[in-house]
């Protein structure tokens, strides 16, 4: 340490400064990033074209293309209707795991898994309410079989992705081919899947999920009729003071079987006019005895299937504007053109009114809006997840077959002509789009922008890492505790990244690791695939927290899970994964 530099000690200012503001998730990681790469820019760390190299990577630009693909896959219903396919009508818990399991990890495999998970979520929802076996016992299993489904190719997550673009800049690496993970994910896939259905499946919770929990609005809503000619007919809603009464939230009028489209203060009330109001038990006490109102005893006022309302679940992102916000604060009616009826955080409806809570990361939220919802937020950053809960959007099977076969052509022509992988994504982005598989205003939407920047940035920390000697000083106490053992140090090198991916992000724990990898099996002397391999599985074996991989929080809600249901399945697996990954990859990758 003490060789180290004035660069290399602002290098690891910077780097303890943004895992603090990223464990915060005060500020989007995009925001902390940049100013992560301008702090190393400005103190001249990094030159701007190794600040900005990261955005001209193809490892980069492939991801951001392959959005787009997974996006017409998702828009055209390709992945809901193999996943509805498949998952069919099995006869009980066990068999309807067992079939989720296989075809989720198959199809992330060839998707990216965040898709995959989006679109089969529903299908999972609706299956888990006619047979009666609680979601919870489904959807975490699906998050996991997607990630190590996402093991066996290149393009089964952008964590592989990325892992090939950092191996480009090193001559004495191979070039990666499309399914060279497959030698070590396929069988850490096949672990897990076996874990998934035996031991995991005792471990896993019996609990309702957000919609469900929700799904039974009478003890939140409360439909009240404007008498005829009573004191309040004729009154302004601002007058009358219904539009900020205490514990309660006006969320609409039905006038004359409509909606009134925009409710304020000057919204006049009219005999019969039906309000809907939303809180808790105090204020929905206090409103049932205002004068000039009175219940509506044929309330209809039920989930799903009402006209001109559609009912949405929305889990929020870590990139969420929301997030650390109430919905009052940040205009969420406004912003979304969305009515929140309940808010679901960590398996668990929250009483108080939906207007007063501060919003976090994997909160689900159960909307009801505009039947354009799906169609603005399907691809946005900002969720997780957005599924919709009433009657699914058909599936387009010509297009979606169409769609099909432009992913398999994409494949073919990676793996058996030796395509670049990034022409062959970029082709089949503009045939999805040629083709109408995609609309082209909805392609400008399917790219995640803010974790491009995130992951291009991290590029120039991994860079400034390197340049600065930081990760030779971290690779040789990696290999000084492992004792100058190359398998203790693959080892320690695992955990670590386990470690960084559970608490930060996987993008973000393989740019940060990959230079150490590199740095240590330079100084060991041996070859350096062993490291490469053991980054990239571990930079996406995040199953012991919700926050680690993107499906663990988009599944956190819906699923009604709480964190310790991660811990207490996800540990084994991790366990059980890091054995079967670190006793493969000697194997296949040699260390001499």
């Amino acid at each position: 340490m003490s060789a180290l530099g004035l660069d290399a000690w602002i290098t690891i200012a910077v780097i303890v400064s943004t895992m603090a503001l990223l464990l915060w998730e005060r500020f989007g990681p995009e925001f902390v990033l940049m100013a992560a790469v301008a702090v190393l820019l400005l103190t001249g760390v990094l030159t701007p074209v190794q600040a900005l190299a990261g955005f001209s990577n193809t490892a980069v630009l492939t991801v951001a293309v392959l959005f787009i693909v997974a996006a017409a896959l998702r828009a055209t219903g390709a992945i809901r209707w193999i996943g509805a396919w498949v998952l069919g009508r099995p006869r009980g818990a066990f068999l309807a795991q067992a079939r989720l399991v296989g075809v989720s990890s198959t199809l992330s495999a060839f998707v990216n898994n965040t898709p995959v998970v989006a679109m089969l979520t529903s299908a999972v929802e609706d299956w888990s309410r006619k047979s009666g076996v609680p979601v919870s016992r489904l959807l975490l299993p699906l998050s996991y079989a997607t990630i190590l489904g996402g093991l066996c190719s290149l393009i089964g997550t952008s964590t592989n992705l990325i892992i090939d673009g950092l191996a480009q800049a090193y001559p004495n690496l191979p070039p990666l081919k499309m399914f060279d993970p497959a030698w070590v994910g396929i069988p850490a896939a096949l672990a897990g899947m076996l874990y998934l259905l035996t031991v995991g499946r005792v471990l896993l919770p019996d609990r309702r999920g957000a919609v469900e929990q929700a799904r039974d609005t009478r003890e939140y809503v409360l439909e009240m009729v404007v008498e005829p000619a009573g004191p309040l007919s004729g009154q302004r809603l601002g007058d009358a003071g219904l539009f900020h009464q205490r514990g309660l939230f006006l969320a609409e009028i039905q006038r004359e079987g409509h909606l009134l489209p925009a409710l304020n203060s000057d919204t006049r009330l009219r005999d019969g006019d039906r309000l809907v109001f939303i809180g808790v038990a105090d204020g929905l006490r206090a409103i049932r005895q205002l004068a000039g109102l009175r219940h509506a005893e044929d309330e209809v006022f039920k989930i799903g299937g009402v006209q001109g309302r559609h009912f949405v679940e929305a889990v929020l992102s870590r990139l969420s504007p929301m997030v650390g916000r109430t919905l009052r604060e940040g205009h969420f009616r406004h912003r979304y053109d969305a009515v929140v009826v309940a808010v679901n955080r960590r398996g668990r409806q929250l009483a108080e009114k939906p207007g007063n809570v501060v919003l976090h990361p994997g909160d689900t939220l159960l909307l009801e809006t505009t039947p354009d919802f799906m169609a603005r937020h399907a691809h946005s950053h900002e969720f997780s997840m957005v599924n919709l809960l009433d009657d699914p959007l058909p599936v387009q099977r010509g297009r979606a077959l169409l769609s099909l076969a432009i992913l398999a052509g994409m494949i073919a022509a990676n793996t058996l002509l030796g395509v670049n992988i990034f022409v062959s994504a970029l082709i089949a982005a503009l045939a999805m789009l040629v083709t109408g598989c995609l609309p082209l205003r909805d392609a400008r939407h399917a790219v995640d922008w803010p974790l491009i920047v995130v992951i291009a940035c991290a590029f120039a920390i991994g860079k400034a890492l390197e340049t600065t000697g930081v990760a030779a000083v971290v690779a040789d106490a990696l290999m000084h505790g492992a004792g100058g053992d190359p398998m203790r140090t693959l080892i320690l090198l695992y955990a670590c990244t386990v470690v960084f991916t559970e608490v930060l992000t996987n993008n973000a724990a393989a740019v940060l690791m990959f230079p150490i990898g590199m740095a240590a099996s330079s100084q060991l002397g041996v070859a350096p695939m062993p490291f490469v391999m053991t980054i990239m599985v571990a930079s996406s074996a995040a199953f012991i927290t919700p926050l680690g991989y993107q499906t663990n929080l988009m599944v956190y809600g819906p699923g009604g899970y709480r964190f310790i249901d991660y811990v207490r399945v996800g540990t084994p697996l991790s366990l059980l994964v890091g054995t079967v990954v670190l006793w493969v990859i000697p194997h296949v990758w040699p260390f001499a």
